[in-house]
């Protein structure tokens, strides 16, 4: 009797072993997931335009997939794939090693808007105002609703209030920023704004913060869309605010790049070029150090966080609304002069770039020492370390 009870104590000891160490290994696999991806535009739900991991001093295209019209579209990518929207009409799904078509769904209106990815669905608006919700891996359509205004900036997420349903926040011409159900799409809230949202929400969870034409960034409660604060910046806003604790960093047309204390409802600093300035329709991106963005002053941004003063100013040839993105040492950004650029995060000097030959108005998707970009000629392109 006693041998069976350890021989039954050893089956269930081994079975416990297995079990954990599939646990492990899943739990592994999902943060291995994770960590190379890129699922939303800027990088995370804060808009802050940060990468993990290293980048090359030199990389090489890896491939390229051509659509049938301009991308302004930013990719995102996650599960093995790139998505992206075209104003060929279509959202791509390219597989991320090779570029061939997974999939790509006919939305018959341009799609300029970043896709999300969450939970094995891509969220993504059109500019005839339609926003989807599709099924990542095979692009069927799990719901869609109608607003009545052009869509031109990612979504986001939040949880709901029980911790447990997720919500979908995206803003539109229709001067409305939306509240969805992401499984259902059911409508939860909407705030009114006086005038067009062009940017991405960005949000802590608890806030959600966003400007737009009518030169006003709102903060308001992901709860239930009630407004908890607003800031007067100055001009009309194009692009979207990065949100890192209580602070909020956002440009505007006006020629500025303001700091706002989230909390007190005021802005910190300003900071702007006294001659030759030009609107920032870029979206910044901030680390612990730095808030770099682009101007049309055809020049890259580096801004101390702390007191809004300047740290160094890369010149282009041509434009920058396309939003930097950090990744360590290194920003990559790109320009309208049909280069993709890496600089040197310190001092801002060159340290890889690319010529496409075609204006780069969308924000790089950077994971694992990749690069993934659209550009005005219709290509997607895929940038990295060769074996």
């Amino acid at each position: 009797m006693n041998k069976l009870y350890i021989f039954t104590g050893m089956i269930v000891l081994s079975l416990l072993i297995i079990c954990c160490s599939g646990e492990k290994e899943s739990k592994d696999q999902t943060e291995t997931s994770l960590e190379a991806s890129w699922p939303i535009f800027r990088g995370d739900r804060g808009l802050t335009g940060i990468a993990k991991g290293e980048m090359a001093d030199d990389l090489e295209l890896l491939w390229s997939f051509k659509t049938e019209y301009d991308i302004k579209s930013s990719p995102v990518v996650g599960l093995g794939l790139v998505f992206i929207g075209s104003n060929d009409g279509f959202v791509y799904a390219l597989d991320v090693d090779s570029g061939f078509v997974k999939w790509r769904l006919n939305m018959e209106e341009n799609v300029e808007a970043a896709p999300l990815l969450l939970d094995s669905t891509i969220y993504v608006g059109g500019l005839t105002g339609d926003f989807y919700a599709l099924d990542a891996l095979s692009g069927e359509l799990k719901w869609k609703f109608e607003t009545d205004g052009q869509i031109h900036g990612s979504a986001n997420w939040c949880y709901a209030p029980d911790r447990k349903t997720k919500w979908i926040l995206v803003g539109s011409y229709d001067n409305l920023m939306y509240c969805f159900d992401a499984k259902t799409g059911k409508l939860i809230w909407t705030f009114e704004t006086e005038y067009y949202i062009n940017g991405a929400p960005a949000t802590d969870g608890k806030t959600v913060v966003f400007g737009g034409c009518d030169e006003v960034v709102y903060m308001v409660s992901t709860a239930d869309g009630t407004k908890a604060g607003e800031v007067d910046s100055g001009s009309y806003i194009a692009g979207s605010a990065a949100l890192v604790g209580k602070r909020a960093y956002i440009g505007h047309y006006g020629e500025k790049v303001i700091c706002i204390d989230t909390e007190a409802k005021k802005i910190l600093w300003e900071y702007g070029v006294e001659e030759k300035g030009k609107a920032f329709f870029s979206s910044p991106a901030v680390n612990e150090d730095y808030v770099i963005i682009g101007s049309r002053d055809r020049s890259v941004h580096c801004i101390d966080r702390e007191n809004g003063k300047s740290v160094w100013r890369f010149k282009t040839r041509d434009d920058v609304d396309s939003s930097p993105v950090i990744c360590n040492d290194k920003v990559v950004v790109g320009s309208t002069d049909g280069r993709l650029y890496i600089l040197n995060i310190d001092d801002g000097s060159e340290v890889w770039s690319y010529e496409i030959g075609a204006s780069i108005t969308g924000c790089p998707a950077v994971t694992t020492g990749k690069i993934f970009i659209g550009a005005e000629d219709g290509i997607v392109y895929a940038f990295g370390e060769t074996q």
